[in-house]
């Protein structure tokens, strides 16, 4: 037997579901929560570009820092001499280089020299000055060590050093030398050597003429200090 009021009630049920089900469609899927798969793998960061790391200064290159012994340091000392001011006297056997100032007084810097069989005395004058100079050893030098450059630029790593005073028609020059502990001693092949910076400071002082007198190993004179 048909019932009204059941009839009525079937009917609003199907609405309310009808409804739901079309919200339901209209609304898209469910959005799932992300599913971390390697919880230890870290996120990527943004890129950034590679900082080097701050540029820091090498130690001094300059070879003159070595620790010279104090009577080897360039300093203004008493000293007699009829030489007139400006004239260079090398004290071959103190290992040391006046330079003349007159009213008794001189520049003692200390110097390298020839080693035994090496040295040599006279009286020459400087005939020419370079700054960083060239070095090509003379052919004799090249005879006892073959294993020598022919040829080397100038430059702190040349055995010339800053500065060079040549003396006279020979191979033998006043100059620097990249290796200052070798001062005070005798171990060149007649050359008279000084530290890139004394000899900087010499060369500042002498012209191109100015007399040079060197002194023999036999002339041992009294250090003045």
């Amino acid at each position: 037997m048909f019932n009204l009021d059941t009839f009525k009630s079937y009917s609003r049920a199907v609405a309310v579901s009808a409804v739901a089900v079309t919200a339901i469609a209209f609304a898209g899927p469910a959005k799932a929560a992300p599913v971390q798969l390697f919880p230890f793998f870290q996120p990527l960061q943004p890129y950034a570009p590679y900082q080097a790391p701050a540029y820091q200064a090498a130690p001094s290159e300059d070879q003159d820092a070595v620790e010279m012994p104090a009577r080897f340091r360039r300093q203004t000392v008493s000293y007699a001499t009829r030489e007139a001011p400006g004239t260079i006297i090398i004290d071959t056997p103190n290992t040391y280089l006046y330079y003349v100032l007159g009213n008794g007084q001189a520049i003692r810097y200390g110097i390298g020299v020839g080693r035994d069989g090496f040295t040599w005395s006279g009286t020459q004058s400087v005939t020419k000055k370079a700054e960083w100079p060239d070095w090509t050893p003379p052919p004799e030098m090249i005879q006892r060590q073959p294993y020598l450059p022919r040829h080397m630029a100038g430059g702190p790593g040349n055995p010339l050093g800053a500065r060079a005073m040549y003396l006279g028609g020979t191979v033998y020059r006043i100059h620097g030398t990249n290796a200052p502990d070798t001062i005070g001693k005798h171990v060149s092949s007649g050359c008279i050597r000084l530290t890139n910076d004394d000899v900087s400071d010499l060369y500042s002082r002498v012209s191109v003429g100015t007399k040079v007198v060197v002194l023999p190993m036999t002339e041992r004179r009294a250090e003045l200090r």
